[in-house]
């Protein structure tokens, strides 16, 4: 349970953050009635706490799914609510801290050094005077309902919203026999995030409606915990092709952010259990491995790694022996979860790579995807996030993903089914 002091300290965190914004609401509204206050209390701390201790139980019990992602997404978005409030609070302390020190510094009447609360800069409807503190702390109520508009918009409508992406591949040593070919690829499913069988199973049923030939899954199954995929195996075995199934892991699936970076028996457990997943659902995983795809005699390599990250991200990648006895083929396709390894491995050391197929990113869940034009913040931290990407022979594609992670829906940033169409050129 490598991630329970971070969890413990981060609860104390909330805690601490709550009874922040529960004194400031709790002044804010004066004229309640003690009882009333009260009441408040006690609904804003059981909430609170039972939020709290959902997230417990959702990663250290057995509970259902659909309860999990229930509890996940109530606790996402009230935080997300306080968050945008924090600021306007912050400001009205700061304000008060600040006039409360001048007064003092020019030894005004003491009297007047609660004036803070009765100064007024707005009038109500009814002419009644609001205080400046109200009014700033009122500003963050309205404030922190823009978020949970928008964000609750992306669960309800973009969190299911898959779309297809067709691209044309270009590969000029492709072998004539594969000229037209068809390839799927999805990416993070995180069935851990999910909330909704049908929806996903109607995702399913939009990759299988494009008939590929093969297809690619580049990475992150679960969460965390191999038993995340318990209520949706049944609906990825259906993803079948007539030339395979191809998948690699993803940082995620090594159960590293629930047991720990060490190893641990529950730890080795957890993965052979991933692997298996795989395994029952008829794709074929490549750890470190290649695999000869062959259409009419002719040849084209498919390599998959494990993963293989910057920073945190771990590093179980092995490019040397994915690559081992591929020389002959005209052309290699690899997956790899991190695009970030495109850039730090494959293109300084692997010039025999002809496209990379990665995932990871998500799009941030969040930003812009129209003609011509990407937007997410997630670009400020990955120079290639979306999209397909070339330098000089050699090209990658990061898939914005299938599922989900933290935030349970998508804004602007839907969720994703690329086909690549096979082209010599």
């Amino acid at each position: 349970m490598g991630r329970l002091p971070f969890l413990i300290a981060g609860c104390a965190l909330i805690l601490a953050f709550d009874y922040y914004c529960l004194t400031a609401l709790l002044a804010v509204f004066e004229n309640w009635s003690q009882k009333a206050k009260k009441r408040l209390s006690i609904i804003y701390w059981s909430v609170s706490l039972l939020l709290i201790a959902g997230i417990f139980a959702g990663l250290f019990l057995n509970i259902f799914l659909s309860l999990r992602a229930v509890i996940m997404v109530a606790f996402f978005l009230l935080t997300a609510c306080k968050i945008v409030m924090l600021p306007f609070l912050l400001i009205d302390d700061l304000r008060r801290l600040t006039i409360k020190l001048l007064r003092s510094r020019t030894s005004e009447n003491t009297e007047n050094n609660h004036t803070d609360h009765t100064e007024t800069v707005k009038q109500t409807g009814n002419g009644e005077p609001i205080s400046r503190s109200a009014f700033i702390v009122k500003a963050g109520l309205v404030a922190a309902a823009v978020p949970l508009t928008s964000l609750t918009w992306g669960i309800a409508s973009g969190a299911y919203d898959y779309q297809v992406r067709r691209k044309t591949l270009i590969l000029p040593n492709l072998p004539a026999a594969f000229e037209g070919i068809t390839m799927g690829q999805i990416s993070d499913i995180h069935s851990g995030s999910f909330y909704n069988q049908k929806a996903v199973k109607g995702g399913v049923d939009l990759l299988l409606g494009e008939k590929p030939d093969f297809i690619f899954f580049t990475g992150d199954i679960v969460n965390d915990m191999a038993s995340e995929m318990r209520d949706y195996q049944d609906i990825f075995s259906k993803v079948k092709a007539p030339l395979g199934v191809y998948s690699s892991l993803g940082n995620h699936d090594y159960g590293d952010y629930l047991f720990g970076k060490e190893p641990s028996a529950a730890k080795t457990k957890n993965l052979q259990d991933v692997i298996k997943t795989h395994e029952l659902m008829g794709w074929d995983l490549l750890l470190n491995e290649h695999r000869r795809l062959k259409v009419d005699g002719e040849e084209i390599g498919i390599l998959g790694i494990e993963n293989w990250g910057l920073g945190r991200f771990p590093k179980y990648g092995r490019m040397d022996l994915a690559t081992k006895d591929t020389d002959d083929l005209p052309v290699k396709l690899l997956l790899s979860h991190d695009p970030s390894h495109w850039r730090a491995e494959v293109l300084p050391k692997y010039p025999q790579i002809d496209a990379m197929f990665s995932g990871h990113t998500h799009g941030m869940q969040f930003g812009v995807r129209i003609k011509d034009f990407d937007w997410s913040p997630i670009q400020y931290i990955y120079k290639e996030w979306a999209g397909l990407y070339q330098e000089q022979h050699q090209q990658l594609y990061v898939n914005v993903g299938y599922g989900f992670l933290g935030y349970p829906g998508r804004v602007g940033m839907l969720p994703e089914i690329t086909i690549f169409t096979l082209k010599r050129g």
